[in-house]
């Protein structure tokens, strides 16, 4: 990789690269200069962007071929599987299945149209709107299961350790935390 490639992911200094703009007029103030990532996190975080990268491709490819249905799809009949009475808020499942309330409903609605999923009011509160698993969702959901529990299992699992799963489960727990509590405040 070059070494401007190495700056622009975050390992070298623009600086030590002899990157620094030059030319005639005044230059602007000086930022501090980044924590830039050594060869080791440069390394781990190339590894986990390549996982964030192709394991959901390798997961929905796995779901639309043996299951016609995407990832998110997927994630959303799985969420309203575990729930109480197979009913979820609109904004409960969003945030349960990761896409926003807009990316839902677009979902929500292709599911319906498979009777997979319906909408209703929320009885003990009308401002919201609960989607509920069909009898044929929950057939969906249980017939889709056992290859995509299978890919991943293949894909990940079946690669670790059990004292490796432990560290897996430990580090997404402390970089979703870290996530999370950024968001909370921006």
């Amino acid at each position: 990789m070059s070494s401007e490639s190495q700056a622009a992911l975050g390992s070298a200094s623009p600086a030590a690269l002899g990157s620094e703009p030059h030319g005639g007029g005044p230059r602007a103030p000086r930022r501090p200069e980044p924590r830039w990532l050594d060869a080791h996190e440069h390394a781990a975080w190339l590894a986990l962007v390549g996982v964030l990268l192709k394991l959901p491709a390798a997961l929905d490819a796995q779901l639309r071929r043996d299951a016609d249905m995407s990832h998110f799809e997927y994630q959303v009949l799985a969420g309203l599987s575990q729930a109480p009475e197979h009913t979820l808020h609109m904004s409960d499942l969003a945030l349960f299945a990761g896409g926003s309330l807009s990316r839902l409903s677009h979902v929500v609605s292709r599911l319906e149209q498979r009777g997979w999923v319906r909408r209703e009011p929320c009885p003990g509160d009308g401002r919201y709107t609960n989607a509920v698993l069909t009898a044929a969702g929950w057939d969906a959901i249980v017939a889709s299961a056992p290859g995509h529990v299978a890919r991943v299992r293949s894909l990940i699992f079946d690669a670790l350790a059990a004292g490796q799963v432990a560290q897996l489960h430990e580090l997404a727990h402390i970089i979703l935390a870290r996530i999370e509590a950024s968001a909370e405040n921006t």
